[in-house]
C-alpha cells in the first residue's frame, strides 16, 4: 500500500533531483565498477567484483524506494493551510512546561527532516503529539525518556 506524503516545492524538487543523481551518476559509475572487477578474473574469488554487485543491489533497492516516495508525493499550497490548530508545514513556537526553554519548529515530511534548521518530522513522537494542537493548549507526549509537555504559544505558515 503507497503512503501520501506531503511536500514543499523546494522539498519534492530535493527529492527528484537525488533520484536523479542516483540514476544519472551513482547508477553508471557503479556498473562501471562492475565491469572493472569482472576484467580482473575469477568471479568466484573476486572480492571487489561482489561488493560492486552488493553496492549495485542498495543503489537499486535506494532508487526503486525513492521513485516509490516521488509518485506518491503532493505538492501542498501553504495558503490554504488552517493556522488556528498544528498541521504539517505548520511553523510552531514551543514552551517545555519542565523547563521554560522555548523552541520553534516547522513540522515536515519524514524527508525533508533536519533538526539544525529546525526540520522536525510529522510523524516523530513529538510531531505526532503536536497534531491538530492550538495556540495557548498543552501537549503531553510520550517520549523514549518519558512524557514531556509542551505549551503551544504560536502557529504560522
Amino acid at each position: 500500500m503507497s503512503k501520501i506524503s506531503y511536500y514543499t516545492e523546494e522539498g519534492l524538487k530535493k527529492l527528484k533531483d537525488e533520484l536523479d543523481n542516483l540514476e544519472r551518476v551513482e547508477r553508471p559509475r557503479v556498473s562501471n565498477d562492475i565491469a572493472e572487477a569482472r576484467d580482473k578474473g575469477d568471479l568466484s574469488e573476486n572480492a571487489e567484483y561482489h561488493a560492486a554487485k552488493e553496492e549495485q543491489s542498495l543503489l537499486e533497492l535506494k532508487i526503486a524506494k525513492l521513485k516509490e516516495v516521488v509518485a506518491n508525493a503532493r505538492v501542498i499550497d501553504e495558503s490554504l493551510l488552517d493556522t488556528s490548530k498544528i498541521l504539517i508545514h505548520s511553523k510552531v513556537k514551543l514552551k517545555n512546561t519542565a523547563n521554560n526553554m522555548e523552541f520553534s519548529y516547522t513540522l515536515v515530511a519524514d524527508s525533508e527532516t533536519n533538526i539544525k534548521e529546525g526540520k522536525l518530522s510529522v510523524n516523530s513522537p513529538i510531531g505526532k503529539g503536536l497534531l491538530g494542537k492550538k495556540v495557548g493548549e498543552v501537549a503531553e507526549i510520550q517520549v523514549p525518556s518519558g512524557i514531556m509537555s509542551f505549551e503551544i504559544l504560536e502557529i504560522s505558515r
